[in-house]
């Protein structure tokens, strides 16, 4: 075969010209120490609290230490790799886990990566592990029964949606079947459940998530005694938390647009004109008059928990008499 020079040298040109380079800027650091699933790494002097570092194998690893000459990060995986001298890299971004109505009806773990068979989970919104929880004012009340389905205890023990219930009881005796059967019997009333397996047989785990992971309302997040160090425990809880957060809110949500809050309420007929004054352009309401009665009958409308507190003070200015309920929106 012969090849002239004119041939070889406008295929280098042309690779030439489609050579585009790509440069990837990160601080590189070296494994110094490893032990109990820690690594403590030498030259990471820009790593920030809870940034993620990427170690040799897809291990992942956690900063959660930051020391004047090096950085004591967890790691996020199977650590028997890891050695003395081995590279570390940064990647610029906490540790984030993804939420949303995909995660309902999957088995993850601790990172939130699917391990269910079921395919990747497609995320476009994704929370990250440490984060301010929210405060006790700007949480909604407790003001709905949860049914555990278990008659005993629906009788004697008040359970609310959103209420934190300890189960107590020694090995055998009962208590992740209370729970399992509590999941089941959600099943269509809008409940959406999290349950999180810490340090339980793989067997156990199995038969948990046949009997509860195929519904559309269930999140297992899963963590077995084989598959990563003991203090890992800490951030399975903080993940499942972050999941139970998210889809909390999203409920809500949909719970304002929804529902209205109705408050019926009588006023005296010398307040009449002050109470219209008071709610005009800002709630919507309707009013008639009983007759051969000295009070009129009001129908107010609350869009939000705000203005239902607005209302009620106006109405306790009044003198007024109210009942509140909870109507569809039409």
């Amino acid at each position: 075969m012969n090849l002239r020079p004119e041939e070889i040298s406008s295929v280098i040109k042309e690779q030439i010209k489609q050579y585009a380079g790509q440069m990837e800027v990160s601080d590189v650091g070296t494994v110094i120490q490893v032990a109990d699933g820690i690594a403590r790494v030498h030259g990471l002097e820009k790593a920030m609290q809870g940034e993620l570092l990427e170690f040799p194998g897809d291990v992942f690893g956690m900063v959660l230490n930051l020391e004047e000459d090096n950085v004591g990060a967890v790691l996020l995986g199977d650590h028997k790799n890891i050695n003395e001298g081995d590279t570390v890299k940064t990647t610029g971004r906490v540790v984030e886990v993804p939420v949303g109505d995909c995660m309902l009806g999957r088995v993850v773990n601790a990172l939130g990566q699917p391990i269910d068979g079921k395919g990747p989970i497609h995320s476009d919104k994704f929370r990250p592990i440490e984060r301010v929880a929210p405060g006790v004012i700007t949480r909604k009340s407790v003001d709905t029964p949860l049914q555990t389905g278990i008659k005993a205890i629906d009788s004697m023990v008040p359970i609310g949606r959103g209420q934190r219930e300890l189960i107590i009881g020694d090995r055998q005796t009962g208590k992740t079947a209370i729970a399992i059967d509590t999941i089941i019997n959600q099943k269509g009333k809008g409940v959406k459940c999290i349950y999180v397996a810490i340090g339980q047989k793989a067997s156990t785990v199995a038969s948990i998530v046949n009997a509860v992971a195929y519904g559309l309302y269930t999140v297992v997040v899963v963590y077995t005694v084989c598959d990563l160090p003991l203090w890992l425990k800490v951030v399975v809880v903080g993940v499942a938390n972050l999941i139970g957060v998210y889809v909390v809110k999203l409920i809500e949500e949909k719970s304002r647009k929804d529902k209205l809050w109705k408050i019926e309420c009588t006023v005296p007929n010398d307040q009449r004109m002050y109470l219209c004054y008071d709610l005009k352009e800002k709630v919507p309401f309707n009013c008639y008059e009983v007759f051969e009665s000295d009070y009129t009958v009001f129908n107010i409308y609350c869009k939000t928990q705000l203005q239902s507190a607005y209302v009620k003070e106006c109405l306790a200015q009044r003198n007024a008499k109210y009942f509140v309920s909870e109507t569809k929106n039409l």
